[in-house]
């Protein structure tokens, strides 16, 4: 008996390979992904610190126009209660007395003295 023999041309490719998609995310593309995600947190966060410092700059400037608005202020503070303190030591003594030794104008310092020592 004769033996059988494969056909002319030879036999079809065995199918072992299951055709299905690809499962989950390539590495490159979770890569990918969490670097535009990464690159638009820094971009969002340099604008963030370029409007803190322009806010930091805007306060110090509008501090700095203001320090002649409260300097006079206190100017005017110091004067009414300079003449106060004249008006109380006439109405107490009678007149006033030159604590200073000159007539112009001084602006009061105070200092802490030790409580033994001042007595």
């Amino acid at each position: 008996m004769p033996q059988d023999m494969p056909p002319s041309g030879g036999y079809e490719a065995v199918q072992y390979k299951r055709n299905l998609p690809a499962r989950g995310f390539r590495p490159a593309t979770l890569l990918g992904a969490a670097g535009v995600i990464m690159i638009y947190g820094w971009y969002k966060l340099t604008l963030g610190i370029r409007e803190q410092n322009e806010y930091a700059r805007e306060k110090m400037w509008s501090r700095i126009h203001l320090i002649p608005l409260l300097q006079a202020e206190e100017d005017r503070d110091q004067v009414r209660r300079h003449l106060a303190d004249q008006a109380r030591e006439k109405e107490l003594m009678g007149e006033n007395f030159k604590v200073f030794h000159s007539d112009r104008y001084v602006r009061p310092t105070y200092a802490v003295t030790p409580k033994d020592i001042s007595k």
